[in-house]
């Protein structure tokens, strides 16, 4: 648009001087110029050329405006200012939270490689960063570097609620259920979102009932009790950690509309799998994006009872800053896990279906399907 502004001054000025000078030029045995129809002409050009643009032109300025401050471009102008401010540690931080929420994973992942090799290395954030990046283009990661900067970042900062989260999905991915357990109740220790608190409970119990019947110890002492419950084993903290990728969500003004998001669901059981769902084993109903990998956009956790109507909304988001909007093609998947936990494995039971958030109503979904 500037580069149009700038040849429509051009052509003006041309055309004002085309009419003008003549009228300027004093010519042997002609009367004085016309200084006054000089002025004239040319305000009639200038200020008439703008007037007949801005009456007949299809450009809106304020989509313009709105255009210039969306989220995108934002992100853009911090990109180019730290071309010019390359050690600008924050900066970089700052530009690996805002590609994440965009979920431009890659980029997310080089923001967050340079902010780790100015910091040396030292930066939990970073690391941390560097990890669900990974995660969220494929999951496997948790298995290799993804698992191995989480493990360093919890060694620099035990309070990071990202860190312990995927820390802990790491150890379930192992099998390693009382370092699992230990994780989620350091998370449940950093006072983390109403909604998450009840399936990080809930999770808790699973391992407890999984270790016991296994002969394990369950815990060091620390207990997945309501709000203000003890848990002298997990370091306290404000878990400011684990809401930062929310960070450049304030730039966007599609809020309103994702907190109006909900994908209702009824979910039904086949009748050949009626006698394969242990009477103790939880149901999972959780959004996802099918093009994405990493933790779900939503889930609940609930006893399993057939048929079942259940609701998610935004407020059931595992991670802030990653949920769904209006509009947006999901996989709603329900799964009844026969080892209690979040995440799928043989033998569970499942049922799954393509839905377009806001459009055709109710999702129905039948299990009908094993795990191999």
């Amino acid at each position: 648009m500037t580069t149009f502004i700038l040849f429509a001054i051009v052509l003006t000025i041309a055309a004002v001087a085309v009419v003008v000078v003549p009228l300027l030029r004093k010519k042997s045995g002609a009367a004085e110029p016309a200084v006054g129809a000089a002025f004239a002409v040319t305000g009639v050009l200038i200020f008439g050329a703008a007037a007949l643009y801005a009456v007949w032109s299809n450009w809106s300025w304020q989509t313009a405006a709105e255009t210039a401050d969306s989220p995108q471009n934002m992100v853009s102008r911090l990109a180019r200012r730290l071309e010019r401010n390359p050690d600008d540690l924050n900066g970089w931080l700052m530009l690996g939270r805002s590609y994440t929420v965009l979920e431009q994973y890659p980029l997310a992942l080089r923001a967050y490689q340079r902010a780790d090799r100015l910091a040396g290395g030292k930066n939990a954030e970073a690391l941390v960063g560097m990890a669900e990046a990974l995660v969220l283009t494929d999951e496997t990661e948790l298995d290799g570097r993804a698992g191995q900067y989480i493990e360093k970042a919890l060694e620099l900062d035990p309070k990071s609620g990202k860190a312990q989260f995927y820390g802990a999905a790491a150890a379930l991915r192992r099998g390693n259920l009382p370092l699992a357990r230990e994780r989620f109740t350091n998370l449940l220790a950093l006072d983390p979102p109403a909604n998450v608190r009840p399936i990080l409970e809930q999770q808790i119990n699973a391992i407890d009932q999984q270790l016991a019947a296994s002969g394990q110890a369950g815990g060091t002492g620390a207990t997945a009790g309501p709000r203000g419950s003890s848990t002298p084993s997990a370091p306290q903290g404000s878990g400011a950690d684990a809401s930062r990728t929310a960070d450049a969500r304030g730039a966007s003004k599609s809020g309103q509309a994702t907190q109006a998001a909900a994908v209702r669901v009824h979910v039904t059981l086949s009748a050949k799998l009626s006698d394969s769902v242990p009477s103790d084993a939880p149901l999972f109903v959780l959004v996802r994006d099918p093009r994405q990998a990493g933790p779900p956009l939503a889930v609940k956790r609930l006893t399993s009872r057939f048929p079942q109507d259940v609701e998610l909304t935004t407020e059931d988001a595992m991670l802030p800053g990653r949920t769904f909007a209006p509009g947006q093609l999901v996989e709603v998947v329900a799964r009844v896990s026969k080892s209690g936990n979040p995440v799928a494995a043989s033998g569970d039971l499942f049922g799954l279906a393509a839905h377009r958030v806001g459009e055709g109503g109710v999702v129905d979904i039948e299990i009908a399907h094993v795990t191999p």
